[in-house]
């Protein structure tokens, strides 16, 4: 088994080469159905990087997602955004094209200043959240990209505002690795996931997090929740929205090609089934984008057979690390997500879960 560790911050951003930028508005007095409650999320790649996309839910919003096949002809992206506001959040993605574009990054058309900035991105469901009239508009989108840098904040902000976990609020998080050994050693793989699931993120019959378990709480610095706590977070009703999703970005610095990194993207999705449960239902648009930054340089492995890809062993650790770091960027979002409009937060629901032993 391949072995690996921690990033050195533990986010999307040890993969060298992107940034991350958040946007919302959230009111004090946000409630379900009234005040702002809602954002957008950007990872900034404006130099251009390979990208690819898997989707898995049933009920997804996206765009540019077509363009990601990897038998398509554009073969860089400049951005992904990840929304709130279900088809409406869309719009923000005009803001980061336009961010974009008034710095010279592009698919260059013609003369200098002709360039068009390709962003693919996807949203979530979360008009329920606060007032369903406020939701991102091109501007969360620019001043998300305008806002961008090298630290990663977790919880209820940006996309994930207004996310909510099955009965608990949701977040974004995110969570990296280096392999340590292997063909891959030395590559890193890097997750930042917005939780906002039909599914629940805890196992009700102990009040742990799908995505650390019973063997695992050490690990995470956590411990068994008390039973009167576990009592009163299964009595919590069911999530009533009918749409939901999770979304995210797994990236590696690995060079990969297009069809490699749609691999990493399915492998992605295994860790989004491990920490949520159940997942890709018909309510959920689930969706992950691959990125491929190609700033570490990698030996090619000798003795691959005819007919197989050349960064087949590379790619099989990589898909490997990519499904750990999206399982632990969810627990990262439910851990750090704080309450919003009245939904109730896992540190809300399990305080001695945080408690020092």
């Amino acid at each position: 088994m391949t072995a690996t560790t921690p990033g050195r911050t533990d986010s999307l951003v040890d993969v060298a080469g992107l940034s991350v930028g958040h946007h919302h508005e959230l009111d004090d007095e946000a409630t379900l159905g009234s005040g702002a409650a809602t954002g957008c999320t950007v990872v900034l790649a404006p130099h251009g990087v390979t990208g690819a996309v898997d989707v898995r839910g049933g009920a997804p919003g996206t765009r540019e997602t077509d363009l990601l096949d990897p038998s398509h002809s554009v073969q860089q992206v400049h951005a992904i955004l990840l929304t709130g506001g279900s088809a409406y959040g869309l719009a923000a993605a005009d803001g980061v094209m336009r961010w974009l574009e008034e710095r010279g990054h592009g698919i260059q058309m013609g003369t200098e200043d002709q360039v068009v900035p390709i962003v693919p991105g996807a949203v979530i469901y979360d008009l329920a959240v606060g007032d369903w009239h406020r939701r991102p508009t091109a501007e969360f989108g620019y001043r998300a990209a305008d806002s961008a840098s090298s630290t990663v904040h977790s919880g209820s902000v940006g996309a994930g505002v207004g996310a909510r976990a099955g009965a608990l609020k949701g977040g974004i998080g995110t969570a990296s690795l280096v392999i340590e050994d292997g063909p891959a050693q030395g590559v890193t793989v890097s997750a930042l996931i917005v939780a906002n699931p039909a599914g629940s993120v805890f196992d009700p019959s102990t009040g742990l997090l799908w995505g650390v378990g019973a063997e695992n709480t050490a690990a995470f610095g956590l411990r068994a929740p008390e039973r009167c706590e576990l009592a009163a977070a299964n009595e919590l009703a069911a999530k009533s929205a009918v749409l939901n999703t999770t979304i995210g970005v797994v990236a590696t610095d690995a060079p990969l090609s297009k069809a490699s990194c749609r691999r990493v993207a399915v492998a992605g999705h295994d860790g989004l089934a491990r920490a949520i449960r159940p997942a890709h239902t018909p309510l959920d648009g689930d969706t992950i984008f691959a990125l491929s930054t190609a700033t570490r340089g990698i030996e090619t492995v000798a003795g691959i057979p005819d007919g197989l890809p050349a960064d087949l062993p590379i790619l099989a650790s990589v898909c490997t690390a990519a499904a750990t770091v999206v399982e632990r960027a969810i627990v990262d979002a439910v851990i750090t997500a704080t309450q919003v409009a009245g939904i109730p937060s896992y540190r809300d629901l399990f305080p001695s879960v945080f408690e020092q032993r």
